[in-house]
């Protein structure tokens, strides 16, 4: 039995800048904001969270934080990058400050095949005490995580859950069904929550959720319970953000929203830039359609 079971609506964090700096006051009333809304799980220094643009004192105040404000739920710390040796620096760099466990995607750029995967993910675990989350985002690595080597993973004690991004639905239903006892599939794109939730995953690793905790949590919830009437609303209720958060790379349209709301600055780090003027509109028009503005 694995020892650390995620479920429900985890939120992929952003990090708010202002003047080049993290905004610390900003992220603090944002992780208010997903406690008042009963999110189930937080995921700082993800993607979402422009990782890469941190520096090492950064992602520890980031990952403190999260932990601080956020008592009680479980806090799982992006730890991956493409090296080995890497991977294992930042999660013992992290591990002291509050990580209840670290997602590590698959190694981008270096296109490992399969069994590379398998002993990459199988070394991570065996450094690391801490449960193990593998990220399965083809369209940002440049390489897919089968569903046979996901099952293999599933198989070492404490790697304990997948963030499953391929879209490929055959391929996550194929690890929902032949999961071990206690291994959670999580789906990684918003807008497949509803479908993969309906056939056995557990939650969801949510952006979407940064805008509207509230109503993806709801959604989540009524999922879990099987209310498929109260899901569908709320799905398609909020499809619009699902889509409207990928028109260009995230996390710009979702800081786009969340300036909108008057919750952070509209900033980032190189390379990434503000949005064209057209996402800004598009994304103040989506949130205003869901009365959160």
């Amino acid at each position: 039995m694995k020892k650390l079971t995620l479920s429900g609506c985890g939120t992929a964090l952003v990090t708010p800048f202002r003047d080049g700096e993290v905004d610390y006051a900003a992220f603090s009333a944002l992780l208010d904001r997903q406690m008042a809304a009963g999110v189930h799980f937080l995921v700082p220094l993800g993607t979402t969270g422009e990782t890469p643009c941190l520096d090492e004192s950064e992602r520890i105040r980031v990952l403190e934080m999260t932990k601080e404000k956020c008592a009680g739920k479980p806090v799982v710390a992006g730890g991956g990058t493409n090296s080995l040796v890497q991977t294992i620096k930042s999660m013992r760099v992290l591990e002291p400050y509050g990580a209840d466990a670290f997602l590590v995607v698959v190694p981008y750029y270096n296109k490992p095949t399969q069994e590379g995967i398998y002993e990459y993910f199988k070394a991570v675990a065996d450094a690391s005490s801490k449960p193990v989350v593998m990220y399965n985002v083809p369209s940002r690595t440049g390489v897919n995580m089968t569903a046979e080597t996901a099952l293999r993973l599933a198989e070492i004690e404490n790697i304990v859950a997948v963030k499953e991004a391929s879209g490929n639905y055959a391929q996550i239903s194929e690890i929902i069904r032949n999961a071990p006892e206690g291994f959670s599939v999580l789906s990684g794109n918003d807008d497949e929550t509803l479908s993969l939730m309906a056939t056995g995953a557990d939650g969801v690793i949510s952006v979407a959720s940064n805008i509207a905790p509230g109503m993806m949590t709801e959604l989540v919830e009524a999922l879990q319970r099987n209310d498929m009437d109260k899901a569908r609303e709320l799905h398609h209720r909020l499809f619009p953000l699902f889509r409207n958060c990928f028109v260009e790379s995230n996390p710009v349209p979702v800081k786009a929203a969340l300036s909108a709301m008057g919750l952070i600055a509209e900033e980032y780090r190189l390379p990434l830039v503000p949005g064209t003027r057209k996402t800004y509109g598009l994304m103040r028009d989506t949130v205003k359609d869901l009365g959160l503005l």
